[in-house]
């Protein structure tokens, strides 16, 4: 298993780089947040990476992070996700926006997605649920609410046509023991503010 490759970054065709090392090229498949965060031919370059092998190929795919490794782990486990779909769901989105959106239950962010369908999306949601959280540690932990109510409060802002940070900074100012329908009121009259 090849878990981690370092050396100097060769070519850049994306979603695909060759990275040098010690004179053989690795051609590592990245997500596009990967990908703009790689600096410029011939400097040195580190990636966490995933070895997939098939019968017809052996693929490596590279990451930033480990949380990002640890999402495209998970998310290559759920039936019908395979490897490209997983780096196209990683390119649209970042993983504490992925944890959110499945702590939220919101298909809506995921079918933004290319190749990602309504079906698709709410079974992505469904078999996540709980489990990419704690796949990638603290990565998405500030972007979850900390009570049912706070989600519901969210969800109620962000329905509203807030935003996620004017809806998690308005969640901040918030009591932690306050219910729903006060919690929505006191976050509109700070968001008016």
């Amino acid at each position: 298993m090849i878990g981690k490759l370092t050396g100097t970054l060769a070519e850049r065709n994306p979603p695909q780089i060759v990275i040098d090392c010690g004179g053989v090229g690795y051609e590592v498949d990245v997500p596009m947040s990967t990908f703009y965060n790689l600096p410029q031919v011939g400097a040195k370059v580190s990636l966490l990476t995933h070895f997939i092998v098939r019968e017809d190929a052996q693929i490596l795919y590279g990451f930033a992070s480990a949380e990002e490794r640890a999402a495209f782990r998970q998310l290559i486990k759920i039936a019908g996700v395979g490897p490209r779909t997983a780096l196209g769901i990683l390119s649209g989105l970042s993983v504490g926006e992925l944890v959110q959106a499945i702590a939220l239950q919101e298909p809506g962010r995921l079918v933004k997605i290319p190749g990602i369908g309504k079906k698709t999306a709410e079974r992505l949601l469904l078999e996540l649920k709980g489990k990419l959280g704690d796949a990638v540690g603290t990565a998405g932990a500030a972007a979850q609410p900390a009570s049912d109510a706070q989600a519901d409060i969210l969800q109620a802002l962000l329905a509203l046509g807030y935003n996620d940070k004017e809806g998690a900074a308005a969640l901040k100012a918030l009591p932690k023991d306050v219910g729903v329908s006060e919690g929505i009121k006191m976050a509109l009259k700070a968001l008016a503010k």
